[in-house]
């Protein structure tokens, strides 16, 4: 299994986060060349307060956001606009983790009238491209980015989110 899910808040479960992430990062990382088979990541399914102190802890941010993401190697393209270099499969299958909050998916697949199954595949494809290295700082880096989701959220059969 490429997902490693450990499950704090027990509403993720009733949601069928496991099966959302796995199917998420597998069509993630098939879209870029990558064999899911050679590739772990680990994700917590976790609250706001928990996700609101990570983001204390890692970027100075204490309050809750949807979703962190720490690769396991810087992998950022030097160049704006540029595709990162594609890990090689070797020993260390992993990529990295990933935090994801309750409350805050939620809220926001309830703002934006989406379901929050969709909601949750765009979030967690979004994270595993941040793993590969994927950002959206400079404009043309979002760019590739947000094309790269909509691209990947399109052949799993959700609509582009922006």
């Amino acid at each position: 299994m490429l997902m490693d899910v450990v499950i704090e808040e027990p509403c993720w479960q009733a949601a069928g986060l496991e099966a959302l992430a796995e199917r998420s990062a597998r069509a993630t990382l098939l879209h870029v060349g990558l064999d899911p088979g050679d590739w772990e990541v680990s994700l917590l399914a976790c609250d706001d307060a928990r996700i609101a102190a990570l983001n204390g802890d890692f970027r100075d941010k204490a309050q809750p956001t949807n979703v962190l993401s720490w690769p396991s190697e810087e992998r950022a393209s030097r160049s704006p606009g540029g595709r990162p270099e594609l890990p090689v499969a070797g020993p260390d299958p992993e990529l990295g983790d990933i935090a994801i909050a309750w409350e805050t998916c939620v809220r926001e697949a309830a703002e934006g009238g989406k379901p929050l199954a969709d909601h949750v595949v765009h979030l967690i494809v979004h994270a595993v491209l941040h793993l590969l290295g994927y950002d959206h700082i400079r404009d043309q880096d979002a760019t590739l980015m947000e094309t790269t989701e909509v691209e990947i959220l399109g052949k799993l059969g959700v609509p582009d989110p922006y």
